[in-house]
Protein backbone atom coordinates (compact mmCIF):
# COMPACT_ATOMS: atom_id res chain seq x y z
CA UNK A 1 0.00 0.00 0.00
CA UNK A 2 1.21 3.51 -0.85
CA UNK A 3 0.46 6.68 1.07
CA UNK A 4 -0.63 9.62 -1.06
CA UNK A 5 -1.99 13.16 -0.95
CA UNK A 6 -4.54 14.45 -3.44
CA UNK A 7 -3.84 18.09 -4.29
CA UNK A 8 -5.20 20.63 -6.76
CA UNK A 9 -3.62 23.70 -8.34
CA UNK A 10 -6.43 25.84 -9.78
CA UNK A 11 -8.24 22.68 -10.87
CA UNK A 12 -5.15 20.83 -12.15
CA UNK A 13 -5.25 17.80 -9.83
CA UNK A 14 -2.35 15.58 -8.80
CA UNK A 15 -1.35 12.65 -6.64
CA UNK A 16 1.61 13.42 -4.38
CA UNK A 17 3.89 10.81 -2.80
CA UNK A 18 5.95 12.11 0.13
CA UNK A 19 9.45 10.64 0.44
CA UNK A 20 8.47 7.26 -1.07
CA UNK A 21 10.88 4.33 -0.82
CA UNK A 22 11.06 4.27 -4.62
CA UNK A 23 9.77 6.18 -7.59
CA UNK A 24 6.59 4.64 -9.05
CA UNK A 25 6.76 2.98 -12.44
CA UNK A 26 5.17 4.29 -15.63
CA UNK A 27 2.41 1.67 -15.58
CA UNK A 28 1.57 2.38 -11.92
CA UNK A 29 1.30 6.11 -12.53
CA UNK A 30 -0.85 5.67 -15.63
CA UNK A 31 -3.15 3.29 -13.73
CA UNK A 32 -3.50 5.48 -10.62
CA UNK A 33 -4.27 8.53 -12.76
CA UNK A 34 -7.07 6.82 -14.71
CA UNK A 35 -10.34 8.48 -13.78
CA UNK A 36 -13.22 6.16 -13.00
CA UNK A 37 -10.97 3.09 -12.80
CA UNK A 38 -8.59 4.34 -10.12
CA UNK A 39 -8.11 7.48 -8.04
CA UNK A 40 -7.68 9.76 -11.07
CA UNK A 41 -5.42 12.78 -11.60
CA UNK A 42 -3.76 14.94 -14.26
CA UNK A 43 -0.37 13.78 -13.01
CA UNK A 44 1.74 12.64 -10.08
CA UNK A 45 4.76 14.03 -8.27
CA UNK A 46 7.10 12.86 -5.55
CA UNK A 47 8.30 15.27 -2.87
CA UNK A 48 11.53 14.86 -0.93
CA UNK A 49 13.38 17.06 1.54
CA UNK A 50 16.77 18.50 0.60
CA UNK A 51 19.16 20.86 2.35
CA UNK A 52 18.02 24.05 0.61
CA UNK A 53 14.34 23.18 0.25
CA UNK A 54 12.49 20.33 -1.44
CA UNK A 55 12.89 18.28 -4.60
CA UNK A 56 9.94 17.52 -6.85
CA UNK A 57 9.87 14.90 -9.63
CA UNK A 58 6.84 15.01 -11.91
CA UNK A 59 5.05 12.59 -14.25
CA UNK A 60 2.04 13.26 -16.49
CA UNK A 61 -1.05 11.07 -16.30
CA UNK A 62 0.30 8.83 -19.07
CA UNK A 63 3.24 7.90 -16.83
CA UNK A 64 5.86 9.88 -18.77
CA UNK A 65 8.08 12.28 -16.87
CA UNK A 66 8.11 16.02 -17.58
CA UNK A 67 10.65 18.59 -16.37
CA UNK A 68 8.07 21.06 -15.11
CA UNK A 69 4.46 21.38 -14.04
CA UNK A 70 3.80 24.83 -12.62
CA UNK A 71 0.43 24.14 -11.00
CA UNK A 72 1.99 21.02 -9.51
CA UNK A 73 4.95 23.04 -8.25
CA UNK A 74 2.60 25.37 -6.38
CA UNK A 75 1.00 22.32 -4.78
CA UNK A 76 4.41 20.88 -3.90
CA UNK A 77 5.35 24.12 -2.14
CA UNK A 78 2.05 24.24 -0.25
CA UNK A 79 2.45 20.60 0.80
CA UNK A 80 6.02 21.20 2.02
CA UNK A 81 4.72 24.06 4.17
CA UNK A 82 1.81 21.95 5.45
CA UNK A 83 4.23 19.17 6.44
CA UNK A 84 6.35 21.62 8.42
CA UNK A 85 9.34 21.28 6.09
CA UNK A 86 9.31 25.01 5.37
CA UNK A 87 7.91 28.25 6.70
CA UNK A 88 6.19 30.73 4.41
CA UNK A 89 8.82 30.33 1.67
CA UNK A 90 10.62 27.38 0.11
CA UNK A 91 12.77 26.56 -2.92
CA UNK A 92 11.38 23.73 -5.04
CA UNK A 93 13.93 21.96 -7.22
CA UNK A 94 12.22 20.82 -10.43
CA UNK A 95 13.52 19.15 -13.56
CA UNK A 96 13.65 22.62 -15.14
CA UNK A 97 15.65 24.10 -12.26
CA UNK A 98 14.94 25.69 -8.87
CA UNK A 99 11.72 27.65 -8.34
CA UNK A 100 11.24 30.12 -5.47
CA UNK A 101 7.82 29.75 -3.79
CA UNK A 102 6.12 31.76 -1.07
CA UNK A 103 2.74 31.73 0.63
CA UNK A 104 0.53 34.69 -0.27
CA UNK A 105 -2.73 34.17 1.61
CA UNK A 106 -5.00 31.25 2.38
CA UNK A 107 -4.38 28.58 -0.26
CA UNK A 108 -2.60 30.93 -2.67
CA UNK A 109 1.06 30.30 -3.47
CA UNK A 110 3.30 32.54 -5.57
CA UNK A 111 6.13 31.20 -7.75
CA UNK A 112 8.95 33.15 -9.36
CA UNK A 113 10.55 31.94 -12.60
CA UNK A 114 13.31 33.08 -14.91
CA UNK A 115 11.77 34.69 -18.01
CA UNK A 116 11.83 32.77 -21.31
CA UNK A 117 15.14 32.96 -23.16
CA UNK A 118 13.54 33.20 -26.58
CA UNK A 119 10.73 35.42 -27.84
CA UNK A 120 7.52 33.65 -28.96
CA UNK A 121 8.07 32.25 -32.45
CA UNK A 122 5.23 32.53 -35.01
CA UNK A 123 4.20 29.29 -36.69
CA UNK A 124 1.56 28.29 -39.20
CA UNK A 125 0.33 24.71 -39.26
CA UNK A 126 -2.44 22.90 -41.11
CA UNK A 127 -4.86 20.76 -39.14
CA UNK A 128 -8.44 19.58 -39.66
CA UNK A 129 -8.49 21.15 -43.13
CA UNK A 130 -7.53 24.67 -42.00
CA UNK A 131 -4.40 26.73 -41.46
CA UNK A 132 -3.81 27.84 -37.89
CA UNK A 133 -1.51 30.68 -36.93
CA UNK A 134 -0.01 30.70 -33.47
CA UNK A 135 3.13 31.19 -31.43
CA UNK A 136 5.54 28.59 -30.11
CA UNK A 137 6.94 29.29 -26.66
CA UNK A 138 8.89 27.08 -24.27
CA UNK A 139 8.25 27.62 -20.55
CA UNK A 140 9.95 24.54 -19.17
CA UNK A 141 7.79 22.54 -21.58
CA UNK A 142 6.63 23.41 -25.14
CA UNK A 143 3.46 25.36 -25.91
CA UNK A 144 1.63 26.38 -29.06
CA UNK A 145 -0.52 29.44 -28.31
CA UNK A 146 -3.43 30.38 -30.60
CA UNK A 147 -5.31 33.67 -30.26
CA UNK A 148 -8.92 32.57 -30.51
CA UNK A 149 -11.08 35.13 -32.36
CA UNK A 150 -14.44 34.03 -30.96
CA UNK A 151 -15.95 33.27 -27.55
CA UNK A 152 -14.01 30.73 -25.51
CA UNK A 153 -17.02 28.42 -25.27
CA UNK A 154 -16.66 27.80 -29.02
CA UNK A 155 -13.09 26.41 -28.89
CA UNK A 156 -12.99 22.78 -30.14
CA UNK A 157 -10.35 21.87 -27.58
CA UNK A 158 -10.82 18.10 -27.78
CA UNK A 159 -10.49 17.82 -31.57
CA UNK A 160 -8.28 20.73 -32.61
CA UNK A 161 -6.17 20.50 -29.48
CA UNK A 162 -5.45 16.83 -30.11
CA UNK A 163 -4.62 17.43 -33.79
CA UNK A 164 -2.15 20.21 -32.99
CA UNK A 165 -0.64 18.45 -29.98
CA UNK A 166 0.51 15.58 -32.26
CA UNK A 167 1.28 17.72 -35.34
CA UNK A 168 4.53 16.87 -37.18
CA UNK A 169 5.58 20.53 -36.86
CA UNK A 170 6.16 19.85 -33.16
CA UNK A 171 7.76 16.41 -33.50
CA UNK A 172 9.19 14.48 -31.82
CA UNK A 173 8.08 15.76 -28.40
CA UNK A 174 4.73 17.22 -29.39
CA UNK A 175 3.37 20.28 -27.65
CA UNK A 176 0.78 21.59 -25.24
CA UNK A 177 -1.88 23.67 -27.00
CA UNK A 178 -3.38 26.84 -25.52
CA UNK A 179 -6.33 28.80 -26.88
CA UNK A 180 -6.45 32.35 -25.54
CA UNK A 181 -8.32 35.66 -25.65
CA UNK A 182 -7.26 39.07 -24.36
CA UNK A 183 -10.55 40.89 -23.67
CA UNK A 184 -8.57 43.68 -21.99
CA UNK A 185 -4.89 44.56 -21.55
CA UNK A 186 -4.95 43.24 -17.99
CA UNK A 187 -7.05 40.13 -18.58
CA UNK A 188 -6.43 36.78 -20.26
CA UNK A 189 -8.83 33.88 -20.82
CA UNK A 190 -7.36 30.46 -21.59
CA UNK A 191 -8.31 26.87 -22.38
CA UNK A 192 -5.63 24.18 -22.67
CA UNK A 193 -5.08 20.75 -24.20
CA UNK A 194 -2.28 19.20 -22.18
CA UNK A 195 0.34 16.83 -23.51
CA UNK A 196 0.59 13.71 -21.34
CA UNK A 197 -2.96 14.13 -20.07
CA UNK A 198 -4.20 14.03 -23.69
CA UNK A 199 -7.27 16.05 -22.86
CA UNK A 200 -8.41 19.49 -21.81
CA UNK A 201 -7.49 20.30 -18.22
CA UNK A 202 -9.08 22.85 -15.91
CA UNK A 203 -5.82 24.81 -15.76
CA UNK A 204 -2.29 24.74 -17.19
CA UNK A 205 0.25 26.86 -15.32
CA UNK A 206 3.04 26.86 -17.90
CA UNK A 207 0.38 27.56 -20.53
CA UNK A 208 -0.69 30.65 -18.59
CA UNK A 209 2.90 31.93 -18.63
CA UNK A 210 3.39 31.06 -22.30
CA UNK A 211 0.18 32.89 -23.22
CA UNK A 212 1.21 35.88 -21.08
CA UNK A 213 4.54 36.05 -22.92
CA UNK A 214 2.71 35.98 -26.27
CA UNK A 215 0.31 38.72 -25.16
CA UNK A 216 3.11 41.02 -24.02
CA UNK A 217 5.11 40.24 -27.17
CA UNK A 218 2.19 41.27 -29.39
CA UNK A 219 1.24 44.31 -27.32
CA UNK A 220 -2.11 42.71 -26.50
CA UNK A 221 -1.43 42.39 -22.79
CA UNK A 222 0.39 44.17 -19.99
CA UNK A 223 1.51 42.97 -16.57
CA UNK A 224 -0.09 42.45 -14.12
CA UNK A 225 -2.54 40.04 -15.72
CA UNK A 226 -5.60 38.30 -14.31
CA UNK A 227 -6.01 34.94 -16.01
CA UNK A 228 -9.33 33.08 -16.04
CA UNK A 229 -8.93 29.31 -16.40
CA UNK A 230 -11.46 26.67 -17.43
CA UNK A 231 -11.91 25.62 -13.80
CA UNK A 232 -13.11 29.10 -12.88
CA UNK A 233 -9.99 29.98 -10.88
CA UNK A 234 -8.11 33.24 -11.47
CA UNK A 235 -4.33 33.07 -11.68
CA UNK A 236 -2.36 36.31 -11.31
CA UNK A 237 0.77 36.97 -13.38
CA UNK A 238 2.87 39.96 -12.34
CA UNK A 239 6.39 41.21 -13.00
CA UNK A 240 8.26 43.60 -15.25
CA UNK A 241 8.48 43.96 -19.01
CA UNK A 242 10.92 45.88 -21.18
CA UNK A 243 8.90 46.79 -24.25
CA UNK A 244 7.57 43.52 -25.62
CA UNK A 245 9.89 41.24 -23.59
CA UNK A 246 9.23 40.02 -20.07
CA UNK A 247 12.25 40.55 -17.81
CA UNK A 248 10.81 39.21 -14.56
CA UNK A 249 7.60 37.44 -13.72
CA UNK A 250 5.84 35.52 -11.00
CA UNK A 251 2.57 33.67 -10.76
CA UNK A 252 0.16 33.42 -7.83
CA UNK A 253 -2.66 30.90 -7.74
CA UNK A 254 -4.71 28.43 -5.77
CA UNK A 255 -2.99 25.34 -4.30
CA UNK A 256 -5.20 23.04 -2.25
CA UNK A 257 -4.56 19.89 -0.26
CA UNK A 258 -7.75 17.91 -0.79
CA UNK A 259 -7.19 14.56 0.88
CA UNK A 260 -4.69 12.00 2.07
CA UNK A 261 -4.97 8.25 2.13
CA UNK A 262 -3.59 4.93 0.96
CA UNK A 263 -3.40 3.59 -2.56
CA UNK A 264 -4.21 -0.13 -2.37
CA UNK A 265 -2.98 -2.75 -4.83
CA UNK A 266 -6.38 -2.76 -6.54
CA UNK A 267 -5.83 0.86 -7.63
CA UNK A 268 -3.26 -0.38 -10.17
CA UNK A 269 -5.28 -3.39 -11.37
CA UNK A 270 -7.13 -2.12 -14.42
CA UNK A 271 -9.38 -4.21 -16.69
CA UNK A 272 -8.42 -4.68 -20.34
CA UNK A 273 -9.87 -2.22 -22.83
CA UNK A 274 -13.35 -3.09 -24.03
CA UNK A 275 -13.52 -4.62 -27.53
CA UNK A 276 -17.09 -4.53 -28.69
CA UNK A 277 -18.46 -7.10 -31.12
Amino acid sequence: MTRYYKVSGSGNDFLALVEPDRDPGEAEIAAWCRRGLSLGADGLFTLRRRNSGVKMDYWNADGHSAPLCINGTRCAARLAMELGWAGSAVEVLTGAGPVAARAVSGERISLEFPPPKEAPAPRRVEALGETWEGYFQVVGVPHFVILWPHGMASVPVATLGAALRHHPAFAPEGTNVNFVRFPAAGRLEIRSFERGVEAETLACGSGVLAASAVGVHLGRAALPLEVLTAGGFVIAVSGEADGNRIRRWEMAGDARILAEGTLRAEAAELPPAAHWS
